[in-house]
């Protein structure tokens, strides 16, 4: 069942208020009478009718003030308001539209057209009424999507303390892998899942005891098993939160190597998700170039030569080709 309009008729002329009334008095109308301004006004603020026909000539507060009124409250600023009038000189036509007036229909009054106006002016204030609350969703929506993204760095920062990474290794390499994937050709939502999954590429660790992750020296064989399940640990960890779904690629498979050696898949070339490819280059590159608990950062030019060596081997070498293309022009 569809919503009632409600229409607020304001006249101090009784038969002009009943004769009006009886031309809307049709089923989806609600119809609400005032015989005053002052009485319009305070219906108005209890009612938030969809539109209100305004009668000009009333005594003590005519309709152009009852307009101007209306649009000086910020909560009955946007109620249309069709002016039934007397008056049709240049000069009150331009009154009632600086007072606020969306429309005006002339007395005597062809029943038709006041129909077609009604109708037309409750139309566009439906449709202006779904663009607000649109507005307002996409407004909630950004707020709530700020708030996890908030929360994803937040995570990031923690994982990189546990890790024992240098502060803002998760938050750099995001920066640097969304203006790689940038001109790589990703776009729009793409590079929002690229930034997530990059600030979460190392979550699956938090199921990797503290005496394996933590440990100084070399990893045995046996270290290693549990180390190399981190990206399935990651994928099980977020599969199940719809959000973060479409960032799963980064977590999952930034390990896997183009030459098929890596893990925890095997994938090969190109079966690599690209978002995968490009970060695998940031991140070996930011790891490289920063002081870690168990070794001094490398200079800049060794870093260079070994991720030249492992074009085609562990990197896509076009990510390469295009990481040091972006090096060169300035910091990414």
């Amino acid at each position: 069942m569809q919503p009632q309009n409600v229409i607020l008729i304001v006249d101090d002329n009784p038969v002009g208020l009943q004769h009006l009334a009886m031309i809307l008095e049709t089923p989806g109308y609600q119809l609400v009478l005032a015989s005053s301004g002052n009485e319009a006004l305070a219906k108005v603020k209890d009612m938030q009718p969809d539109l209100i026909l305004l009668d000009v000539l009333m005594p003590g507060m005519d309709g152009f003030e009852v307009c101007r009124r209306l649009r000086e409250d910020p909560v009955l600023a946007e109620v249309p308001v069709l002016i039934v009038t007397a008056l049709d000189d240049r000069e009150s036509r331009l009154k009632g539209l600086n007072a606020g007036a969306d429309d005006f229909i002339t007395k005597p009054i062809d029943p038709d057209e006041l129909a077609a106006r009604v109708r037309t002016i409750l139309r566009l204030n439906r449709y202006r009424r779904l663009l607000d609350k649109q507005s307002e969703l996409e407004a909630a929506n950004r707020a709530l999507r700020e708030a996890y993204d908030t929360t994803l760095e937040g995570w990031g920062r923690v994982l990189d303390l546990r890790d024992g990474e240098t502060e803002g290794h998760s938050k750099r390499v995001a920066q640097m892998t969304v203006r790689l994937a940038l001109e790589l050709g990703m776009e729009g939502e793409d590079l929002l899942h690229v930034r997530r999954g990059a600030l979460l590429h190392d979550i699956g660790k938090i199921a990797i005891p503290d005496r394996i992750l933590l440990k100084p020296g070399e990893l045995t064989s046996e270290e290693w098993e549990p180390m190399r399940m981190h990206p399935v640990y990651a994928y099980e960890t977020l599969c199940s939160i719809p959000y973060l779904l479409p960032a799963l690629d980064i977590p999952y498979c930034h390990h896997e190597r183009w030459d098929g050696t890596g893990y925890p898949q095997g994938l090969t070339g190109d079966a690599i998700p690209l978002s995968a490819r490009i970060f695998a280059v940031v991140d070996v590159w930011d790891a490289l170039t920063s002081n870690r608990p168990y070794r001094r950062a490398w200079p800049e030019e060794r870093v260079v030569e070994y991720i030249h060596a492992q074009s085609g081997k562990m990197f896509d070498p076009k990510v390469v080709e295009i990481f040091f293309y972006l090096k060169g022009v300035g910091e990414l």
